[in-house]
């Protein structure tokens, strides 16, 4: 089912097929009141949900997802998937833009061929703090995403822990994201360089 705007479960708050968007939080407690709603509000309307949580596991994530929905139904038809950083951004030890952007590729498209008229995908992002390989890939990854969002009926939201990443890197996290979420109000981000002008100025 196509709309011109989707519940992300916040009282008010709206996306739009294509968006791509960045929340920042100071605590996990926050973090849980956007990923949880966001997540259990997609279950109720039949869109997949893919999940990908880097300081907690999926097990608690399916905790307090069961608190709101029945998630039998959603496990048995494949509509929910929380995944751990480790399988996904960090697979096989480091980070690759071309890797990851396969992966969605792989799981919003199956899902697409499977039946879902939407996604909504989600990802923590605290697993690139890490020293590990190609994770300075970053924000140039959440620029090329942008060139995937339209490719199909989809939402992304980006999770960021205020207090973990720098000064400059948030601002490159926000010139790579055209709405933020901050304060329970979706934005549209003034301080947005569309994916080749901000590839361009970073090389």
């Amino acid at each position: 089912m196509l709309t011109d705007s989707i519940s992300i479960g916040i009282p008010g708050v709206q996306l739009a097929p294509g968006d791509h968007v960045c929340a920042f939080y100071p605590s996990m407690a926050q973090r849980d009141e956007i990923l949880i709603p966001y997540l259990s509000e997609g279950l109720e309307v039949g869109d997949k949900c893919i999940a990908v949580v880097d300081s907690s596991g999926p097990e608690s994530v399916l905790a307090a997802l069961g608190a709101e929905v029945d998630l039998a139904p959603c496990l048995s038809r494949q509509q929910l998937d929380v995944q751990r950083s480790e399988e996904t951004y960090l697979r096989g030890g480091g980070f690759s833009t071309e890797a990851m952007l396969d992966f969605w590729d792989g799981t919003i498209g199956g899902a697409m061929a499977g039946g879902f008229g939407f996604a909504r995908a989600v990802g923590e992002m605290t697993w690139a703090l890490r020293q590990l390989p190609g994770v300075e890939e970053l924000v140039g990854y959440e620029s090329r995403l942008n060139k995937f969002l339209p490719r199909y009926p989809q939402v992304i939201l980006c999770l960021y822990a205020l207090d973990s990443f720098s000064g400059e890197v948030l601002v490159d996290v926000l010139k790579t994201h055209p709405k933020v979420l901050i304060g329970g109000m979706v934005l549209d981000n003034p301080y947005y360089l569309e994916p080749d002008e901000f590839l361009a100025k970073r090389h």
